[in-house]
């Protein structure tokens, strides 16, 4: 595709070229995320969803134990254990070359995650919210989406500003890396975090200018599926955002993302499929 860029994932040992963009499905087992919340609380039923994402294309499987929507309260380490230890554990076990990646900001769950046999960890708060984190990343060897934020999920829509979003991002993100690389971590996967105190303007500046964190010689992922941004300007819901959240993966993809996080597989592999096609021309 033209604007992308290949990159290889190390997943246990063995190298895997992302060549084209990847999918990442969204398996929340939580009762109270802004979208599907409460729809895949048994393991029966989020191993169904599994499979069904799997069927549509999904490159990996993202599960998440805790909301991080605006104004959500945040449950112990536990508890968040308790959600999606079992999961993980049933998946692999049905499908046992599923890529799994645990959505966590907890070091804790991020070392059982891994044990159980989770590849990639996918945390919000880039390693602020548990100082353990990164040691622990270091020492575990894999890959670490690593996104920006500003505030905590009680706060991070109050007002958010910045002197330029893309740049403030941007040098955020470059730390990070720098931080990560310092403490052994290799293979490092950003994540502009839209809708983590961002204002719909800030969220549009940073898809129209993606294309300039290409310089961090990272995957890009890219989360906007069913978000703020896209339903608030369509004076709509997250129920009937879908249209809206292909355009503007669309979007990201003609600007070079890797790797396209969303609750819709199969509308998103058809979308990826369309911009394949558009840049083989």
């Amino acid at each position: 595709m033209n604007n992308f860029k290949p990159y290889f994932l190390n997943i246990k040992g063995n190298l895997i070229e992302i060549n084209k963009p990847w999918v990442m499905g969204i398996l929340n087992v939580t009762p109270d995320s802004f979208f599907d919340g409460g729809h895949y609380t048994s393991n029966e039923l989020a191993l169904k969803h599994c499979e069904k994402m799997l069927n549509e294309g999904a490159h990996i499987i993202d599960i998440g134990g805790q909301s991080t929507r605006p104004n959500s309260d945040l449950i112990t380490e536990e508890e968040e254990l308790k959600r999606v230890i079992p999961v993980i554990e049933l998946i692999l076990k049905e499908f046992p070359n599923t890529l799994l990646s645990i959505d966590t900001f907890y070091a804790k769950v991020a070392q059982e995650a891994i044990d159980a046999g989770a590849s990639i960890v996918n945390d919000i708060s880039a390693g602020e919210n548990d100082n353990l984190m990164l040691a622990t990343l270091a020492k575990l060897k894999v890959h670490y989406i690593a996104m920006h934020k500003q505030g905590t999920s009680k706060t991070m829509q109050i007002n958010p500003e910045y002197d330029d979003v893309t740049a403030d991002v941007m040098r955020y993100l470059a730390h990070k890396k720098e931080e990560c690389t310092l403490l052994g971590i290799k293979d490092v996967i950003i994540d502009l975090g839209f809708g983590f105190g961002k204002t719909i303007a800030h969220n549009f500046q940073l898809l129209k200018y993606l294309q300039v964190f290409e310089s961090l010689n990272c995957p890009i992922l890219v989360g906007i599926s069913r978000k703020g941004m896209i339903y608030k300007t369509l004076n709509t819901d997250a129920k009937n955002a879908l249209t809206g959240t292909i355009a503007a993966n669309t979007i990201a993809l003609m600007k070079g993302a890797q790797i396209i996080r969303v609750h819709d597989v199969k509308e998103t592999v058809e979308t990826i499929k369309i911009v394949e096609q558009l840049n083989s021309q």
